[in-house]
């Protein structure tokens, strides 16, 4: 599960600055983007998909899923479910184009691009004039402000807080206007605006410390929302149901019914594609790829997205028995990392759609270290040679031990996740081989969101990030400033160097400068290791060919939800 980064089912998240996550016309790109990310090439599907044709309108898209929501409110939205929901729900402050840029499109609420002072530490947002919510009130200045500020209260416990606070002052200038201004410059900011707003007046009477539990993004009577489909349904395990807003203010989508439909695991969901009950499936199995491009009916996309699956290592003595934190010492990470086949998992479990990773960075992007990130090649002897230095003899089980301790560990995944359920099995038996005993435990994403996840309670994980935005930064992942649960650094990971170099890296706005920092920086965490770094993976993309789309509208692949790319344009070829 992943700008909040949202984790991917993790989001993951991945969401890094928030992000996570839709509309016609001629797009336009920010003002005064000094530190431009470089553009990366739109993903290509396998087949070619598009087809040009008049839009029809009416029907019903059924999108498949594994994984319930837990809350649509956008202040709380971390998880895949939930910000799939909000594609359909939400309108954003501005939008992504193909190749990441923010735009204001013309179902985007802002009128126009943002002006960026050219010292860096203002930003100035207009709202179109026709905006409303979906019980008819007007959406304002106010409501953004109100949006933005809630976050960046600390006891409202937004998982977004990371994206503003950097922020010193919101201003609604009037009913249109927003002057936002920073403390510092901030390079990432502008990736935080293309971000969903939730309602003041809704909201406003609640406590930030009661919010999360509030109905409202729970129930869909009391969700008032500001995107092109309305929800009226959810019946929890099973689906939940969009219907299109007569009164959006907006350019009206083709499309009249959207069911989200809910299956106990991936192979289930598939089975269902292939029968033609659901139209689309962002995360087909590796495992079932060919069968699924076989069907004439299917189109798939099956290139890398911007996911990174990862192994977290808590660090909190009280997460575990004893309070002793095996993997304390760093050259017991060190050989945790070298005791994984990461290149057998990418050969055969992800089946080649996938490559290694040795740093929180998507390959090929700007940022991409390459060789400054430690590459851990697979190789138990070198384990066991680092385990044997920092103290840890064979037991009489063969299970490793140091000063009374038994290397023993749990290791949680979401249930119905086919690949991590693989993966675990992998690594159960690479520990096994160097005397570490690891055991899998699979949770329904749900209860482990708001159980372990959240809190940050487990001995270690194997989850996912989406990066909901273009841009490196990580520090929301990785500071000591953003410890669970009111931040994503759920492993209580705590490096000084790299708490300044996080910082140091959002600072300057010169992108080859910023790289240079994120060249130290995934020098640093590749050889401390809060992580054992896997790999970016694909989620292969299939689509009911009923689903109708002209080119420029496409599903994308790089980008989080870019499976859902323009849905306010697509048509379904069997609306009558």
């Amino acid at each position: 599960m992943a700008s909040k980064k949202k984790w991917l089912s993790l989001m993951v998240s991945l969401s890094v600055v928030s992000a996570l996550f839709v509309g016609c016309g001629d797009s336009k790109t920010v003002d005064a983007p000094k530190d431009e990310p470089k553009k990366e090439e739109a993903a290509k599907t396998d087949d070619k998909p598009a087809e040009s044709g008049e839009p029809t309108q009416g029907g019903t898209l059924t999108v498949g899923t594994f994984s319930d929501i837990v809350s649509v409110n956008p202040i709380f939205v971390q998880d895949t479910a939930s910000g799939d929901a909000e594609q359909f729900l939400y309108a954003k402050l501005f939008d992504y184009d193909k190749e990441g840029n923010v735009v204001a499109e013309p179902w985007s609420l802002a009128a126009e691009p943002m002006k960026i002072s050219e010292d860096g530490l203002t930003y100035e947002v207009k709202l179109k004039d026709n905006l409303k919510w979906s019980d008819g009130q007007p959406i304002t200045a106010d409501d953004v402000k109100f949006t933005l500020e809630t976050i960046m209260n600390p006891e409202t416990g937004s998982p977004a807080i990371s994206n503003f606070d950097k922020v010193s002052k919101i201003e609604a200038v009037d009913a249109q206007n927003l002057k936002i201004t920073m403390k510092q410059v901030y390079a990432p900011f502008k990736y935080s605006l293309a971000a969903e707003i939730a309602p003041q007046h809704v909201l406003k009477d609640i406590k930030v410390t009661e919010m999360q539990k509030n109905p409202y993004g729970t129930d869909p009577a009391k969700t008032v929302t500001s995107g092109p489909w309305k929800w009226t349904e959810w019946k929890q395990k099973e689906y939940l149901k969009f219907e299109a807003n007569s009164d959006y203010w907006g350019p009206k989508p083709n499309i009249s019914t959207v069911v989200y439909k809910i299956y106990a695991d991936q192979n289930t969901e598939v089975q269902a594609l292939i029968k033609g009950d659901i139209d689309l499936v962002s995360g087909v199995p590796v495992t079932q790829l060919d069968a699924v491009k076989k069907i004439d009916s299917i189109n798939v996309a099956s290139l890398p997205g911007p996911q990174y699956e990862f192994v977290g290592l808590n660090r909190k003595p009280e997460n575990f028995k004893d309070k002793f934190v095996p993997w304390e010492g760093q050259k017991t990470r060190q050989a945790m990392a070298y005791a994984v086949n990461r290149q057998g998992m990418v050969d055969n479990v992800l089946k080649g759609v996938g490559q290694l990773m040795n740093a929180p960075f998507m390959p090929n992007s700007w940022a991409d270290p390459g060789d400054a990130a430690v590459n851990y090649q697979f190789d138990p002897e070198k384990a066991k040679q680092l385990l044997a230095e920092e103290g840890w003899k064979a037991g009489s089980d063969g299970i490793l031990v140091k000063d009374g301790h038994r290397f023993s560990f749990e290791l949680q995944y979401n249930s119905g996740n086919s690949r991590r359920e693989q993966v675990s099995l992998v690594m159960q038996q690479n520990f096994k081989d160097v005397g570490i005993e690891m055991i899998p435990k699979a949770i329904d994403f749900a209860a482990w969101n708001e159980q372990n996840l959240t809190p940050g309670k487990f001995n270690a994980i194997l989850l996912g990030w989406s990066l909901n935005s273009p841009d490196p930064d990580g520090e929301s992942t990785f500071s000591s400033k953003f410890f669970a649960p009111t931040g994503q650094n759920m492993v209580f990971y705590k490096n000084d160097k790299l708490d300044k170099l996080w910082e140091e890296g959002t600072k300057v706005v010169d992108q080859e400068k910023r790289k240079e920092v994120y060249k130290e920086i995934a020098t640093e965490i590749s050889t401390d290791l809060p992580y054992i770094f896997l790999y970016q993976y694909g989620t292969p993309q299939a689509h009911s060919k009923k689903i109708k789309f002209n080119e420029e509208d496409a599903p994308i692949s790089n980008l989080a939800y870019g499976e859902f790319f323009h849905v306010i344009k697509w048509w379904m070829g069997d609306a009558k």
